[in-house]
């Protein structure tokens, strides 16, 4: 019998995902962190990037952040997010689009957004297409 835990992902505005897990894997200020039941609580930063959680039976979920709080509790792991999207939901012409213009005010630096906004936004862009490309490679499998 596999062992799991509860993992929630929620963001400022809905609750993403609640379900159990064999293994959440987040992306941490410095590298990525793999939770699995019976680990240690802990309380750390998350950087834009990605969640991935294995259910049980060894379907894995593909959800992209923009940052946030990772809480891991005994029986609960929680992903507090700015804002997060699962693979299957992103909107992958609005995200080029996005990616071009913070790309060209960081080419620029001369536009009214700030610099540090428009990495910032270039690094939640790229996790999402990230999510897109991990999305359709499992896909293919």
């Amino acid at each position: 019998m596999a062992s799991t835990i509860r993992c929630d992902i929620v963001s400022a505005e809905q609750e993403i995902f609640r379900g159990e897990a064999e293994l959440v894997v987040a992306t941490g200020e410095l590298g990525e962190l793999g939770i699995a039941p019976r680990h240690a609580p802990l309380i750390t930063r998350l950087k834009p990037g990605k969640v991935v959680v294995t259910v049980p039976g060894g379907e894995k979920l593909d959800f992209a952040i923009s940052g946030g709080i990772l809480e891991v509790q005994p029986t609960v792991v929680t992903v507090l997010a700015d804002t997060a999207i699962r693979a299957e939901d992103i909107d992958e012409a609005a995200v080029r689009k996005a990616k071009e213009e913070a790309e060209r005010v960081l080419a620029n630096r001369s536009e009214a957004m700030d610099v540090a906004e428009a990495q910032q936004r270039l690094a939640e862009v790229t996790a999402q297409l990230q999510a897109l490309e991990r999305l359709r490679k499992n896909l293919k499998h």
